[in-house]
């Protein structure tokens, strides 16, 4: 068996074992800034689809899951919120930098990944791990403030929705709205959302020349 140092965690040098702090990249190419080696990988899109909570991320996700797959990876970044993850830093960085290196490490496969979550690209742009993709688009699922209001007041009391947390929530909404493309799920039936954000997701996919490489 052979002991040289390869490893499927984007950011370690399969020649040398470095492990990068600040990966670098190349076109498709990743590189050791400690030994010069250059390897290949699949720099694919990313697609964010965020937005505030009850907004319809959670409900549009599995749905979408069905509709995208063998072309697409959909998954809901929450089930890694856990232990060390949830960092007290501002932008949560341990938490997104563990969702890009998954989300790069299912790249290789060939299909890009739907990350659902609420999340702000301030929050991603500027991490390490966005050298791993060759764009990432933000997609935010968005509803009037009462209607977000109500969803979020019957949420079960395990969820921890509490006023003061709700009127955070409801300034994100109308925050986000002025940051990314977004779809207003306030009125509109969930498979019209659905199919909107599926139309979202191919039309991209179809403009990407490294995808199904």
């Amino acid at each position: 068996m052979s002991t040289d140092p390869v490893a499927l965690d984007l950011r370690i040098c399969p020649a040398c074992g470095d492990r990068a702090s600040c990966p670098q990249a190349d076109g498709n190419l990743l590189w050791c800034a400690e030994c010069g080696h250059r390897w290949p990988f699949r720099r694919l899109p990313l697609f964010a689809l965020t937005g505030p909570s009850a907004g319809g991320k959670s409900t549009v996700g599995p749905k979408l899951a069905q509709r995208l797959a063998g072309e697409a990876v959909v998954l809901e970044q929450d089930v890694l919120w856990t232990g060390a993850l949830r960092d007290d830093v501002p932008g949560n960085p341990a938490f997104r930098g563990a969702w890009l290196r998954m989300a790069a490490m299912l790249h290789q496969n060939g299909r890009p990944v739907v990350l659902c979550g609420t999340v702000a690209p301030q929050e991603l742009e500027p991490l390490p791990e966005r050298v791993f993709f060759s764009g990432v688009h933000y997609l935010a699922l968005v509803a009037d403030n009462e209607t977000l209001r109500r969803r979020l007041r019957a949420r079960p009391a395990w969820r921890e929705w509490d006023e003061p947390r709700i009127e955070e929530m409801l300034e994100f909404n109308l925050w986000i709205r002025g940051q990314v493309e977004c779809i207003d799920t306030t009125e509109a039936p969930l498979d019209d959302v659905v199919t909107a954000v599926e139309k979202w997701v191919r039309a991209r996919i179809g403009s990407d020349p490294g995808i199904g490489v």
